[in-house]
């Protein structure tokens, strides 16, 4: 992670090969999931708000405060966005990586923002 000024640490998610990636600078290593990326293998909607919720489930553990609200408020949008429409939506993929980057020291342990970011990863969002 690198900061500049009084900047908070920014985590970029580039691409993801083999078995596992860590999140964070605590060396947290989580699984990931593997998927083709495009065409009949890309995850599809329902993939996606499965992990969106996951990651919304495992939120619940970690201790309140305004950065889980934040997040957890831009994880129901994504998911509401996924559940009404069943597709996903150009941008969507973007918004939930920028929200995975700007919340990472929150969820850097966190096993679900691993895998969401692992799906996220294999639609080049």
């Amino acid at each position: 992670m690198a900061t500049s000024g009084g900047e908070q640490p920014a985590v970029r998610i580039g691409e993801v090969n083999g078995s596992s990636f860590s999140i964070g600078g605590s060396h947290h290593t989580n699984s990931t999931v593997h998927y083709g990326g495009t065409g009949e293998q890309a995850p599809g909607a329902e993939e996606l708000l499965e992990a969106v919720r996951e990651l919304r489930a495992a939120l619940v553990r970690l201790p309140r405060s305004t950065e889980r609200a934040a997040l957890d408020g831009e994880l129901d949008e994504a998911a509401g966005e996924l559940e009404a429409g069943g597709e996903i939506r150009p941008g969507l993929s973007a918004r939930l990586r920028g929200a995975l980057e700007r919340w990472a020291p929150l969820v850097e342990s966190v096993s679900a923002a691993t895998a969401l970011a692992a799906l996220l990863t294999s639609l080049g969002g």
